[in-house]
């Protein structure tokens, strides 16, 4: 059975299911919309959407590779300690003489090469990729404190610190957020209308079934960390931008919103399930959300909670659905075994005779 069969068997299922989940996302941000605008007269103007999008970027870029790489039924938590990384280099680096046209390409290949070191302990090794990366979390955040420690670079030219900030011209769109429309755009034509997509999809949905199907699992998994690793590294190389300094401890705790956006966004954790539209709603719902608290004064710590909130009701929810429609089946198919079994000892009815 060829790879695109593997994974296109429960297709029309699956984009119902995903239509009616994007769909519900979608209500949400209506609901956030109303409720941010009752909290705050700037929630829908303009420059607050641009300053929202802008906040949101770096995360916004760090969910397009992992939602490929969940759909696999893999994790990669490292991404924010590579964020963190990068920029910790883009500072030692600017100090010590580098200009930005070397400091930068050389902080997407030492993404590169973290997401490659977690993709040979994962597919080589055989090590599971929750661990593996919690491990690569803490090991790539203590390497930035040692390249950069407690301190900021801050003098980073303005002919580069504008892109991180700006808006393009005529219009309320930072650059970093028309980066990410684009990236958007080559991932959601790779994931859902490419071999290689299909192929990722084969992988999650039965992984055993896609390599017996010549789906080289090792290799796109590889490819898809690796991916990984350098759009975390440009996520950092646009945070940097953006704030216009260099920090060790850019992006602590990221890794929980870019979780929280796959999953939100109908990224199923067990693989073979997930779309690029979907995730992309998640990251408006998560903005709007964060925006609304902000502008209404509340405390952060309430963002915080909220996205744990909404982490779990993703993961929850589709959970006790799928429950409730096995105990649905399981209990029609009791019914009908029950019928058929009153029918095969009913009595049969005695014939007459001529006799």
């Amino acid at each position: 059975m060829s790879a695109e069969r593997a994974a296109a068997a429960p297709a029309p299922r699956r984009l119902s299911e995903l239509a009616r989940w994007e769909a519900l996302i979608f209500l949400l941000i209506v609901g956030t919309m109303v409720l941010g605008s009752g909290l705050s007269d700037e929630f829908l103007t303009g420059d607050n959407f641009s300053f929202t999008s802008a906040d949101m970027a770096e995360i916004a870029l760090m969910a397009l590779p992992l939602t490929l790489i969940v759909i696999t039924a893999e994790i990669d938590l490292s991404v924010a300690s590579i964020l963190g990384l990068s920029s910790a280099l883009m500072g030692e680096l600017w100090v010590a003489g580098w200009p930005i046209e070397a400091i930068i390409p050389f902080c997407l290949l030492v993404g590169a090469v973290c997401g490659a070191f977690n993709a040979v302990l994962i597919t080589r090794v055989g090590l599971p990729s929750l661990a593996v990366t919690i491990g690569t979390l803490t090991m790539y955040r203590g390497f930035a404190l040692v390249v950069l420690g407690d301190a900021a670079v801050a003098d980073f030219p303005e002919s580069y610190t504008r892109y991180g900030f700006e808006n393009v011209p005529g219009t309320i769109i930072p650059y970093p957020v028309a980066l990410f429309g684009v990236l958007a755009i080559v991932f959601a034509v790779v994931l859902h209308k490419t071999k290689f997509g299909r192929e990722i999809y084969a992988i999650g949905a039965n992984q055993e079934a896609a390599f017996f199907s010549g789906v080289r699992v090792k290799r796109i998994k590889e490819i898809l960390f690796v991916v990984s690793g350098i759009v975390a590294a440009l996520a950092g190389v646009i945070m940097t931008l953006r704030l216009a300094s260099a920090r060790a401890d850019y992006g602590t705790g990221f890794e929980l919103t870019v979780v929280a956006a796959v999953v939100l966004g109908g990224v199923s954790i067990f693989g073979g399930k997930g779309s690029i539209v979907g995730v992309i709603l998640a990251l408006f719902l998560l903005g709007g959300i964060r925006s609304a608290l902000t502008l209404g004064q509340i405390s952060q710590e309430w963002v915080t909670i909220v996205t744990g909130a909404l982490l779990i009701a993703a993961v929850l929810g589709p959970n006790l659905v799928q429950r409730a429609r096995e105990a649905r089946a399981h209990s029609r198919d009791r019914g009908r075994s029950a019928r058929s079994g009153s029918l095969e000892h009913r009595p049969r009815e005695k014939r007459g005779t001529d006799e």
